[in-house]
């Protein structure tokens, strides 16, 4: 327990608390206050507000759409505050200096509202493999619902038909209802995060897959940005136990952010990217060139004309280039090579003379005219792996396949490398076994991309009689789920390590033919309850919080401000108080720190306290109007 000032104390002294600004909808409570029948359970009965306008009912017309039992309750869930924040996890964290990849332990719905206060409209693909809805007991409807949860989300007008309806929903096997409440929310978030030119692919199966379009057209994406009902081959061969008829598809819904924004979907044609790999001679291919030549090899012949990249070591480049008219078929004669220094090579970057990629080798971007003649792919996904390749996967990295029902890394893969550009983040919130991790990293290794993963998986405890709980058991780890997806992509990025380090070892290999290892480490948070103010009977105000460390209180500053990228390494300034990205200061402990390191930070750049640690000390009262306070 430690003494700290509610957050309306704060506000009361004067500063800037970070997170309480007046999102009041006036409109809303206008409504609520004026026109009251109108409003149930937090939606706008429709008819009614026709009424009160005036405007004319047709009572024979029925609208068109989804409803079922819970709507209103998944929607309200959807706008409600996390009330979870993250710890950082070294143990189980890789490479946790250098890499740019998240994993978060916990329910995906409180970590998809963490990170949405950085991540909103950044993230560029998302693939999900959410839980089927069948006749096991494998899925429960795992979100809070009782009249106390009701209340909090502004439910309380609820009947008791209608907690008895919506309690008979979610426990009852294959309830379409429950199923639909447990996604909506989740759905809703996902949209928010998806970039303009986003893009998110949903396997299902045919429990859901009418329902789940019927929602995704109505509540979610909008039928104008539905782009395809792809049919994926998941068994080689028939059941011969089939009833009526064999099922060997499932289905992959693909929703674009904005239909016109999403460039096409393709594998094939040109190229496997945008990007088109021209292989050159050694004694070329550790140069940088100019933006725009075309180059001249000697006898080898001329390079088609186009804009060029290249990443070397070297601070060689080619000057004194010659051109002849401009004309496709000249060409682009070298005078002569001069050494120049790192700091002209990054004026020339700037200035947009030189480009540097995340590869060895020239590379050239394919231009429109060459886009266009690449071909979509298909909505028919025959060759894109199966069961039994996802089954053997799992077994080539552990001796058994711990998980049921996966996906095979070459489906997440071939999605992946459908969109466009190879530098992007791919989110998946059901991650499972974690196959969309290692399908970012093979990917990368294969085409020298620089996608980042973020993924989420709730550590649902192991049931006692599978092979994973005495697989974790034996390990040492926690017997959970999200244990099993750590493990999986931690001996996926070391396989593909292994993997290119023996190839770049090879005798007679080009220095420029070595492939770079991607980023195969990972930060892992965990999901835990956020600290809470309590009042004891003296009035006097303290919060209760779980053990935590002084970088996990930055970090969920980090998170929550959402100016800084959370996979960055804070710099620190003052152990266990101040660290820094760039110009901005996180500090917590902030008791312990001195004017001077409270000067300092505010003369160079922007100031952020931790309000769980926080008190009104005299220092910290001389620098109100010059930092912001953190719940």
């Amino acid at each position: 327990m430690h003494k700290t000032m509610a957050k309306e104390e704060f506000i009361n002294a004067g500063y800037t608390v970070v997170g309480t600004e007046n999102n009041e909808n006036k409109l809303l409570s206008f409504l609520k206050e004026n026109y009251p029948n109108i409003i149930r359970d937090t939606e706008i009965n429709l008819e009614e507000l026709k009424t009160v306008l005036g405007l004319p009912i047709d009572e024979k017309v029925n609208g068109y759409g989804l409803n079922f039992v819970g709507r209103n309750f998944a929607r309200a869930k959807y706008a409600q505050k996390t009330e979870k924040e993250l710890r950082l996890n070294n143990s189980f964290s890789k490479d946790i200096d250098t890499t740019q990849n998240l994993v978060i332990r916990g329910d995906n719905l409180d970590s998809l509202k963490i990170l949405k206060t950085h991540y909103s409209g950044k993230i560029k693909c998302i693939y999900i493999d959410p839980p089927y809805n069948t006749t096991s007991d494998e899925f429960v409807y795992p979100d809070k619902f009782d009249k106390e949860e009701a209340e909090v989300l502004g439910l309380a007008n609820l009947s008791e038909n209608d907690f008895a309806r919506m309690d008979f929903s979610f426990k009852s096997k294959k309830s379409h209802n429950g199923w639909l409440a447990f996604m909506y929310p989740r759905l809703l978030l996902a949209r928010d995060l998806l970039s303009k030119d986003g893009v998110i692919f949903i396997s299902i199966d045919d429990n859901e897959q009418a329902n789940l379009k019927l929602l995704c057209d109505n509540d979610i994406f909008g039928e104008e940005n539905f782009i395809e009902c792809l049919k994926w081959k998941r068994k080689k061969q028939p059941s011969f136990l089939a009833k009526h008829t064999a099922k060997v598809m499932e289905y992959v819904l693909v929703y674009a952010k904005n239909y016109n924004e999403l460039e096409k979907l393709s594998i094939e044609g040109i190229s496997d990217s945008t990007k088109k790999v021209v292989n050159l001679t050694n004694q070329y291919s550790e140069r940088l060139f100019p933006k725009g030549v075309r180059v001249k090899l000697g006898n080898e012949g001329v390079i088609p004309k186009g804009i060029y990249t290249i990443k070397t070591m070297s601070i060689e480049y080619l000057d004194d280039v010659k051109y002849k008219n401009g004309k496709t078929t000249d060409e682009v004669k070298v005078k002569a090579q001069f050494s120049v220094s790192q700091d002209k090579i990054k004026e020339y970057t700037k200035n947009d003379l030189l480009f540097i990629t995340a590869n060895k080798g020239l590379r050239r971007d394919v231009g429109e005219e060459e886009k266009e003649k690449r071909k979509s792919i298909t909505d028919l996904l025959l060759d894109w792996g199966d069961n039994q390749d996802s089954d053997n996967e799992m077994k080539n990295l552990f001796d058994e396949n711990y998980f049921e029902y996966t996906k095979p890394s070459k489906l997440i893969l071939n999605l992946t490398k459908s969109v466009s550009d190879d530098d992007f983040i791919v989110l998946d919130f059901f991650a499972g076994s974690g196959t969309t991790g290692q399908a970012v990293m093979q990917l990368n290794a294969d085409d020298g991309g620089n996608r980042k993963f973020i993924l989420c998986q709730i550590g649902e405890p192991i049931k006692q009689d599978k092979p994973a709980y005495k697989f974790c058991i034996d390990n040492n780890l926690p017997p959970v789920i999200s244990s099993i997806t750590i493990e999986r992509i931690k001996r996926a990025g070391e396989k593909i390590k292994k993997q290119i380090e023996t190839e770049n070892g090879k005798t007679g290999m080009f220095e420029e033919d070595k492939k770079q290892v991607p980023d195969i480490g990972f930060k892992v948070f965990d999901s835990v309850e956020a600290p809470k103010l309590k009042v004891d009977e003296k009035g006097q105000i303290s919060i209760t919080e779980n053990e935590t460390d002084a970088l996990s209180r930055i970090y969920n500053m980090i998170f929550t401000i959402g100016l800084d990228i959370p996979t960055q390494v804070p710099e620190e300034v003052v152990k266990d108080c101040i660290y820094k990205i760039g110009n901005h200061y996180y500090m917590t402990n902030s008791q312990k720190i001195n004017s001077d390191d409270y000067s300092n930070a505010i003369k160079n750049g922007k100031v952020f306290i931790d309000g769980w640690t926080a008190s009104l000390n005299g220092t910290l009262q001389n620098y109100k109007e010059d930092v912001k306070i953190v719940f």
